[in-house]
């Protein structure tokens, strides 16, 4: 399904992706990259969610911005490590690409990915949805030096500027080589192994030609021991821009190819009370330097989506492909600025996570799934067939784990995304109004493979963990090589979703907004109507149906049909579901803004956005696989109503936005949870939504000395709950009341110092509001010098004091066993830097 017929036709139809960026003309860009502070240019134009860039003060938006020399002080590298430290984005992620989720202003973060803010690349989205699930958006898009700024709009005027953005954007743009120049930083860690490097160089060719190109590459095994590169790979892109009187063209292009481990469960020790917990290390492991991943766990044998034997590397982790080429174009007919922009992007790669589904001491998981007198003996490693003699000893914790390999195979998630838009600001007595019609197109196709495997594997440190086989006392192999059951365990599914599913996503939006200024007020509003069309097939054995969903083969090519080769998990290739359905909804929002005085301004707003429902809608009740069709049609899309109103105070060095909120939403889909045991499972729900709150961002110049802070505050409440009332009433799992970032920085000649402060209050483990998830406070100090020109050094700390800081623990309550899988954030980690400016 990859719209190579579609991308022509589309591009001379019309022209872009959902940017919620405008671009006024080249002049304006290169002021709005040069910006360094919000002391250093108090008037800066913003063009975020408005039609014309205008100034921040003159606009009923919340918008934010981390500019280039932001970046390098964050001390992480992800995107959404990076995009956390923007006001009101609330971020989980252990720091690799590819696993995070996101969300604004306390909606729910049912679910990993990012369901109500869309992430951009230069005005277009990446994807058109961001909760794929094992395919999210930060797959495909990474940070580098080559960025100039990351732009934010939090609240409801992002839903009528972009699609499926009903909480916001979040907008990561490139430099595009305004001024000749360019920089290599080369960093390297300091006590763990990871080297980097990154380029970017730009100038102007003259007659108005400009271009920039830049890019990264890093490798090593990364900041946790996995005991195997478990980082490579890298990004180029490059853009060529072309300047005229009245407007411009930028070619541009990106190839993509990287690599990561991915830091997910890992098991810890818990004591105390589910109000009050208690976690500690198990012997010999460090959470917060330690994963699942092994350097003796390197491949997996299962099936294709054809149902053939096939090996997965995992070392691959989560790995994203993407290749893309661009156009964006300004010009001036009569009095009005037309925009175009449009972009390719092939995406595809690979998705490969370890989850522990079930831990127990290993002569219990012996007993239980060997029986009386079974032996364990070891796959893989320095002990590789030899027969584990202490049960209680093993590895020091005398824990068994019996994990889920997921593997998906993203195949194809190409994307065409194409907006056009066209401004005019027509004078109206004293006043004037400024119009803006657009529509916006893209083509979003989801074809994805995702099969599950179960192990027998230990608990052990750096990287060394490896599967065990078991043999029942009458020489009966329960297990294959490490595998106990190729998706099923004991004739019953594991999880109902080994699954392949080939559909594209059309979306067709007409926009359009205004906006009225006379003198000191201005009023605006936006409308936007998202059509999609949706199409393809299913596979899974359970759509229902009497569609078969095991079958005997011989995974290992041995010759011999094992215990676990009985019954694995296929798809029924013959018996496909289909999927055919249309959807429509409308957005709108209506916003004013009052300058009191030069330095003061107040809004208010209120919104009505949505968001279409994705993959996720598929494989549930809502769709039905042999008409295609939805159950229920307003199943396909999900409303956000938002109202917020604010302060916006400028002056003399400081400036202060103060924002309260008000939202509610519903949606429905599965998330993975956990039963009172700590162990995974999957739970469908259907739900409502509510928050409210304040949102703070300010910043302070006093001479040498700076701090920027962003705060908010959020009380999220479960309204309703079809399928589980007994927790209506409830905070949503892992919504904290207070989550905040500050980074204070002291600048003198050539040292600049300073530190990224980031914490969270406590918030619940799961929606049922038992288990405690404890809050955190991470401090990342940054030391810069500048012995020479063009010259810096540069030592960055993530994470200084070694603070045990949890992004997910995978338990309801506390278990009997007193072990539960837990995410954390990395543990400290010291990176080196040398850059070069030429």
């Amino acid at each position: 399904m990859r719209p190579w017929n579609l991308l022509l036709s589309t591009a001379l139809f019309v022209g872009t992706a959902s940017t919620a960026f405008a671009e006024s003309d080249a002049a304006a860009e290169k002021a709005d990259k040069a910006k360094t502070s919000a002391q250093a240019a108090p008037a800066k134009t913003f063009s975020t969610g408005v039609a014309k860039g205008r100034d921040l003060l003159d606009t009923a938006i919340s918008a934010s911005t981390l500019d280039e020399t932001d970046l390098p002080k964050l001390g992480v590298p992800s995107v959404a490590g990076i995009v956390a430290n923007l006001p009101g984005i609330r971020a989980e992620t252990s720091g690799v690409d590819g696993f995070s989720a996101l969300t604004v202003r306390g909606l729910p973060l049912s679910a990993d990915g990012t369901r109500y803010v869309q992430i951009q690349e230069d005005g277009l989205p990446v994807l058109e949805f961001g909760d794929i699930h094992l395919a999210g958006v930060d797959t495909f898009v990474r940070a580098d030096i080559g960025l100039s700024q990351i732009q934010s709009i939090r609240g409801g005027s992002a839903s009528t500027f972009a699609s499926n953005s009903p909480g916001g954007v979040i907008n990561l743009i490139s430099k595009t080589g305004e001024t000749e120049g360019g920089t290599l930083l080369v960093s390297s860690g300091l006590g763990y192994d990871l080297h980097r490097a990154d380029f970017e160089y730009g100038a102007p060719l003259g007659e108005g030609w400009r271009f920039h190109i830049g890019g990264f590459f890093h490798e090593g095994e990364g900041p946790r021991e996995v005991g195997y590169t478990g980082t490579r790979g890298g990004q180029i892109k490059v853009n060529l821009t072309h300047t005229f009187a009245g407007g411009y063209i930028r070619f541009y292009g990106k190839y993509l190819d990287d690599r990561q481990a991915l830091y997910s469960l890992f098991p810890l020790q818990i004591s105390g009370t589910n109000d009050s917990p208690k976690f500690s290390n198990l012997p010999g492991t460090d959470i917060k330097r330690d994963t699942l991943n092994s350097k003796y766990v390197s491949s997996l044998t299962g099936v294709d989506d054809q149902n053939n034997p096939t090996r997965v590397d995992l070392h691959d982790g989560i790995r994203g492909v993407s290749k893309a080429v661009g156009l964006e174009a300004q010009f001036e007919i009569g009095d009005w600025t037309v925009t175009d922009k449009f972009r390719f992007a092939s995406n595809s790669g690979a998705y490969n996570e370890n989850i522990s589904l079930l831990t127990l001491p290993a002569a219990a998981m012996v007993a239980t799934f060997g029986g009386p007198g079974a032996v364990l003996s070891y796959v893989g490693g320095p002990n590789n067939g030899k027969p584990v003699t202490d049960l209680a000893g093993l590895n020091g914790n005398g824990l068994l784990s019996v994990p889920i390999y997921v593997h998906a195979d993203l195949n194809n998630l190409d994307n065409v995304t194409n907006d056009l838009r066209a401004s005019r600001t027509f004078a109206m007595g004293e006043g004037k109004l400024t119009t803006t019609a657009g529509v916006y197109y893209s083509s979003q196709n989801v074809d994805m493979y995702w099969s599950l495997t179960n192990g027998l594997e230990g608990y052990a440190a750096h990287g060394k963990g490896t599967r065990f086989d078991l043999t029942a006392a009458d020489g009966t192999h329960i297990t294959d090589a490490g595998i106990l059951a190729y998706g099923f365990i004991s004739g019953a599914p594991l999880f109902t979703y080994h699954r392949r599913y080939d559909v594209n996503y059309r979306v067709l939006a007409p926009y359009a907004s205004a906006n009225y200024q006379i003198g000191k007020l201005s009023i605006g509003g936006s409308l936007r109507l998202d059509t999609g069309k949706v199409s393809g097939s299913l596979y899974g054995a359970d759509l229902g149906g009497g569609r078969n969903g095991a079958s005997a083969i011989d995974v290992n090519g041995d010759g011999v049909i094992s215990l676990p080769e009985t019954q694995v998990s296929v798809l029924p290739l013959s018996r496909p579901g289909n999927v055919g359905y249309n959807y429509h909804y409308v957005s709108y929002s209506a916003g004013v803004n009052y300058r009191v005085a030069e330095p003061l301004s107040v809004f208010a707003r209120y919104s009505r956005g949505g968001r279409a429902g994705a993959e996720r809608l598929l494989f549930t009740p809502q769709q039905d696989p042999d008409t295609g069709k939805l159950t229920d049609s307003s199943a396909a899309y999900g409303i956000v109503k938002q109202a917020e109103a604010g302060v916006k105070l400028r002056k003399d060095g400081v400036s202060l936005f103060l924002t309260g909120f008000w939202a509610s939403t519903g949606e429905s889909g599965f998330q993975i949870g956990a039963d009172a045991d700590g162990n995974a499972k999957v739970i469908s729900y259907s739900r409502s939504y509510s928050a409210k709150g304040l949102e703070l961002e300010g910043e302070v110049q006093r001479g040498p000395f700076s701090l920027a802070l962003g705060a908010t505050y959020a009380k999220s409440k479960i309204d309703r709950d079809t399928t589980n009332p007994a927790i209506e009433g409830n905070r949503p799992r892992h919504q904290p009341s207070l989550f905040f970032s500050a980074r204070p920085q002291f600048q003198q000649g050539m040292v600049t110092f300073g530190a990224t402060v980031n914490g969270t209050t406590s918030s619940y483990a799961q929606d049922t509001n038992v288990l405690k998830q404890p809050g955190y406070v991470i401090v990342s100090p940054y030391l810069f010098v500048r012995p020479v020109e063009r010259l810096e050094l540069g030592l960055t700390a993530f994470n200084a004091f070694d603070k045990l800081a949890f992004v997910n623990v995978s338990a309801a309550a506390i278990p009997a066993l007193g072990v539960v899988n837990a995410q954390t954030l990395n543990g400290r980690t010291v990176t080196g830097s040398v850059r070069l400016s030429f």
